[in-house]
């Protein structure tokens, strides 16, 4: 990986996601006009990536079919040069045939790809978030039955369905584990160099915020991955900055978003996504690192180009 004094730093945005549900901030992008201005307003702050999930823009639950997305898709393309990375998560309570339509359909230079199972806590969020409009929301963030399933079977399925696309992923490690799965379908010739591993703290469910689990996980994919990776983070709710700044001086490119955080400071909500993305790039070049352009992103992890997609 290059030196920390000469590399360029990748902002990914996550505008909105499929955690927060829209009551808890009016500033989280619901209908597809609001998720392209998000994504562009984003990329125009310094985000290279925008990372995309669409919603139901009646009462904001998520929606990962094709026809949500296409809206906001030819917009973004229109406006922006941004690189767009699709979720193939969707929600924890989507099947996979749901989950990976998107990318199958629209063939984007990115795509999430969740990398193990694992139980889903967004019950904590009850505790702040009381006055919740839509009936979908209490029961969707009150279930402790959730378990996130990316079974072995799972990921190969999305491999394998976006493996004439020449996608790409952002392989989301939220434990140890998540790691050596990576290893695995690198060793049997699915995936290939370099890995864009996001390696995400703070879910219930997942590994924790703390910087020793931030160490663990780099020094894991260090030893798993050696030069063929490149690094990301990812912070939920409060510790977003906090895990951006020590890891971006540790190498790290870094990912934000309302998606992942709806905050701004202690009891302060974000206005949008791209004041996130202010807030780290004022962190990476206040550590002398520069951030990277949509082109520079592209080359640094080998994309195929934002003329070969299907939207």
């Amino acid at each position: 990986m290059p030196g920390k004094h000469d590399r360029k730093v990748i902002i990914t945005c996550a505008v909105t996601g499929a955690i927060h549900t829209p009551s808890m901030s009016p500033h989280l992008p619901v209908t597809a006009e609001e998720i392209a201005d998000a994504a562009i307003g984003a990329a125009e702050a310094g985000a290279a990536i925008v990372h995309l999930h669409a919603r139901n823009p009646e009462d904001g639950r998520p929606d990962q079919t094709p026809e949500a997305f296409a809206p906001f898709l030819r917009v973004i393309k229109q406006r922006s040069d941004c690189v767009v990375n699709l979720t193939t998560g969707g929600a924890p309570t989507m099947t996979i045939q749901q989950r990976v339509a998107p990318a199958a359909t629209f063939r984007p230079e990115v795509a999430s790809l969740n990398m193990g199972s694992m139980n889903f806590g967004l019950f904590g969020m009850l505790n702040r978030f009381r006055d919740l409009k839509h009936g979908w929301e209490r029961d969707y963030l009150a279930n402790k039955d959730i378990v996130f399933r990316n079974s072995f079977a799972d990921i190969e399925y999305i491999l394998t369905t976006c493996a004439g696309n020449d996608t790409r992923f952002e392989f989301e490690c939220y434990d140890t584990a998540h790691l050596y799965n990576l290893r695995y379908f690198l060793d049997q010739g699915l995936v290939k160099p370099p890995l864009f591993i996001q390696t995400v703290f703070g879910i219930q469910g997942g590994i924790g915020p703390h910087p020793e689990d931030v160490m663990h996980m780099k020094r894991t994919a260090d030893r798993l991955f050696g030069d063929a990776f490149r690094w990301s983070v990812l912070g939920a709710g409060r510790n977003q900055l906090p895990i951006a700044a020590m890891a971006a001086a540790m190498g790290a490119n870094v990912r934000v978003g309302l998606e992942d955080s709806l905050w701004a400071g202690p009891g302060r909500l974000a206005s949008s996504n791209a004041e996130q993305v202010r807030s780290a790039r004022q962190i990476i070049e206040g550590l002398g690192l520069e951030v990277a352009t949509p082109a520079e992103a592209r080359k640094i992890l080998a994309l195929k180009g934002g003329d070969r997609v299907a939207f």
